[in-house]
């Protein structure tokens, strides 16, 4: 029989020369510390996962623990606009100094590091990559109870690489109302499974909109799936975030860390218990 001649990282093919898995995990900078990771996924794109992944940051730290965002979206980052940091990342000889907000989240985003945050980043997948990889290993993350890795949509490069290097404790599904997302949904959430990392639970962005006037809430995009997605795959429901302006204000204007609102409330329960640090 000819040797295998695939790179088994990547490769599907179970050829009769192939070893025990790889742990293809990045090693942390030696001055880091991270106790628990959590990416943030969607199966398409504009469904609010930065606002989710912004949101469970400000509730964990909330509650004392320190948290931080790994800003994955290479190509679309929003997550320093959403805490209004405005300044380029430092390093030293042992490594990258994140951006830290005013209530001490520590942040990684390329758009830290970019002469200015309007210009486009035009790479290949393979540096893109290589960046994300970058951002866990070579940035200094100090004594971080909670990262959230806040990702791009779909099942990609990008997502390929922080699943397989990146060590993930868990997996927050973000989703809209459409009948269309529950199978962009299932898509994420079965890339999750091949993956072997264990899928705390879905969040629905957009749920409703509540009328301030007289309280009725209104379903703006159509009738709720996401409960029956949640029991078709044995997870459960983390939160359903109505369309809410001044939520949406707070990111555009920075200000994410001092919006009030009990959605989030579930999930970090959730995630405090699950995944105790």
């Amino acid at each position: 029989m000819s040797e295998c001649t695939h790179d088994c990282s990547s490769c599907a093919q179970n050829c009769a020369s192939r070893t025990a898995p790889q742990d293809l995990h990045e090693k942390l900078n030696d001055l880091s510390s991270v106790k628990k990771v959590i990416a943030v996924v969607s199966g398409k794109g504009g469904v609010g996962k930065s606002l989710v992944t912004s949101a469970m940051a400000v509730e964990l730290n909330r509650r004392g623990h320190k948290t931080a965002i790994l800003d994955a979206d290479i190509t679309g980052p929003s997550i320093p606009k959403a805490f209004g940091i405005t300044e380029r990342a430092k390093g030293n000889e042992f490594g990258i100094i994140p951006e830290t907000t005013k209530t001490g989240i520590d942040i990684m985003s390329v758009n830290l590091l970019l002469e200015n945050t309007t210009d486009p980043v035009v790479w290949r997948g393979p540096v893109i990559s290589g960046t994300v990889k970058q951002f866990w290993s070579e940035v200094i993350w100090k004594d971080v109870d909670y990262m959230f890795v806040d990702m791009p949509p779909g099942t990609g490069d990008v997502p390929l690489t922080v699943f397989q290097s990146i060590p993930l404790d868990g997996i927050i599904v973000v989703a809209s109302p459409q009948e269309l997302v529950s199978m962009i949904v299932s898509k994420a959430v079965k890339m999750a499974e091949l993956m072997n990392v264990p899928i705390l639970g879905l969040v629905e962005n957009m749920s409703y909109f509540k009328c301030p006037d007289c309280g009725k809430e209104h379903k703006i995009f159509g009738d709720s799936h996401i409960d029956k997605i949640a029991a078709e795959y044995g997870t459960r429901v983390l939160a359903k975030v109505p369309i809410d302006p001044d939520l949406a204000k707070s990111v555009d204007t920075g200000t994410v860390e001092l919006f009030v609102g009990d959605w989030f409330e579930n999930a970090a329960n959730t995630i405090e218990d699950e995944l105790k640090v």
